[in-house]
């Protein structure tokens, strides 16, 4: 008996060694409690009309608190508490009246300040099956024990914040894969072409031009709005695209003068659309807003100027913008978008996924559609993991009432794989390229705007343009 009870300890120890080596890969006890988390834990308190629900990560002592949603939560000793109890039972663990729960199974600490008498619990595992820790819902008052389809979607939230979890282990791994140049970097860099004047020559003498590209709803391949795409036709280097000029526009000031050009020029194709055929009104046409774009003063009463001269309704524009755009201005973001949502505008995050940070915009911005970012499609057939994370944004989304567009579809698995896991909306080379807006009107003249089931990129073995490959 004592050398079984020696193995099993042997045993235990040997999987909590490999618990801990597990948690230490994400680098995330040593931070602060992360704000982007909270989009879980207040998913988890509003569902289960909670007072309070929190994550907690345990090492081998503590409980350490990494988001909480409600009343006020703290790190507490691991001993006793409710994240040994999930692993002890390898599982989610429910405790409906905890004054009346056996002794054995009543937790000294909770993760929560205040007496409680209703707690349940799931564990926030990783791939391989570690539980790193607890998702936690805390009640002042008893209830009846969760029902199946509560507890699945109690289980479908931990696993949901688990996929959070290993995007942020990805962002850790690279934090400074977006860093941008010091100041003495571009000095010892090379002057770049296009210089400034090249730009405001090009934008003076009308070089620039839209593209677009259609969305699509992925069910029945019905053309439901197209993003403009800016594009330069310069006389000499002919199709310049975008990463190649937009970079030093954004250094020299000059995307602000060119960004205001696409935004109108979208405009004004709205009109032209209308006219060509009033049942295109319900087309929408998405236009990328740039940062400085999106810190002008006043940029509200812009856009409801360039609406009113075009004569466009400002329920078909759409303006997209990425996290990269929001970080500058976070003290003025909120009022900037309500003033944008005032005038009918949608409002898309775009390359959603990228910034980690961007978790934390979803319940705090008034977003209608999240792009999940291509690099993320690009991946969906590689395995379980990236299928997962790209899973929990559409679950992320639909549980806050936005629509989803995945974005860089070319092939048909990944087509499919986004059909299957919900996602509506997509783009991408397989359904069609980025194009003039003269082919975007015969695509639009298709009966019921619907692509053809078989794309001329699938059966063309034709390269994209680069200027393409940058949309």
């Amino acid at each position: 008996m004592k050398a079984r009870a020696a193995e099993n300890t042997q045993a235990e120890r040997r999987r909590e060694a490999t618990r801990l080596a597990a948690l230490a890969s994400y680098k995330i006890l040593d931070t602060p409690p992360d704000p982007a988390f909270d989009v879980i834990t207040r998913l988890a308190a509003e569902f289960f009309h909670a007072d309070s629900a929190a994550l907690g990560l345990a090492d081998q002592s503590r409980v350490w608190i990494k988001s909480s949603w409600g009343s006020d939560v703290r790190e507490v000793p691991r001993e006793n508490s409710i994240f040994n109890l999930v692993l002890a039972g390898n599982g989610p663990v429910v405790v409906p009246d905890i004054v009346e729960c056996a002794s054995e199974q009543r937790p000294t600490y909770l993760l929560h300040r205040r007496r409680a008498a209703f707690f349940a619990a799931a564990p926030v595992r990783t791939p391989d099956g570690q539980i790193l820790g607890a998702l936690v819902i805390v009640s002042d008052a008893p209830r009846p024990t969760l029902t199946l389809d509560e507890l699945r979607t109690f289980e479908t939230l931990a696993e949901m914040m688990a996929n959070l979890l290993e995007l942020h282990k990805l962002r850790a791994a690279s934090p400074h894969r977006n860093a941008p140049r010091t100041r003495a970097q571009r000095s010892a860099s090379p002057k770049p072409w296009p210089r400034c004047n090249d730009l405001r020559q090009a934008l003076e003498r009308r070089e620039f031009v839209l593209f677009y590209q259609p969305e699509v709803d992925l069910i029945s391949r019905r053309i439901v709005g197209v993003e403009a795409l800016i594009r330069w036709i310069h006389p000499e280097r002919g199709i310049v695209p975008p990463m190649e000029f937009i970079p030093q526009a954004e250094e020299c000031g000059m995307i602000l003068p060119i960004g205001d050009w696409g935004l109108a020029e979208a405009c004004h194709q709205i009109q032209a659309w209308n006219r060509n055929d009033p049942r295109n009104e319900s087309l929408r046409v998405c236009v990328n807003l740039s940062a400085r774009q999106f810190a002008r003063e006043g940029l509200a009463d812009h856009v409801k100027s360039l609406l009113l001269q075009s004569g466009a309704s400002s329920s078909q524009l759409g303006l997209e913008m990425t996290e990269s755009s929001l970080i500058p201005n976070m003290s003025t973001a909120v009022d900037v978008l309500a003033g944008l949502r005032t005038l009918g505008v949608s409002l898309l995050m775009d390359d959603f996924g990228t910034g980690y940070s961007s978790l934390n915009y979803l319940h705090a911005f008034p977003f209608d559609v999240l792009k999940i970012d291509r690099s993320f499609v690009a991946r969906l057939t590689e395995g379980h993991q990236p299928r997962q994370i790209v899973r929990t944004i559409i679950d992320l989304a639909r549980a806050l009432g936005m629509d989803v567009v995945g974005e860089g579809i070319e092939t048909h698995e990944q087509y499919r794989l986004l059909r299957q896991m919900g996602c509506r909306y997509g783009q991408g080379f397989l359904f069609a390229r980025p194009m003039p807006a003269a082919k975007i009107t015969a695509l639009l003249e298709l009966p019921g705007r619907l692509l053809p089931e078989s794309p001329a990129l699938a059966a063309s073995q034709e390269p994209p343009h680069p200027a393409e490959l940058s949309a």
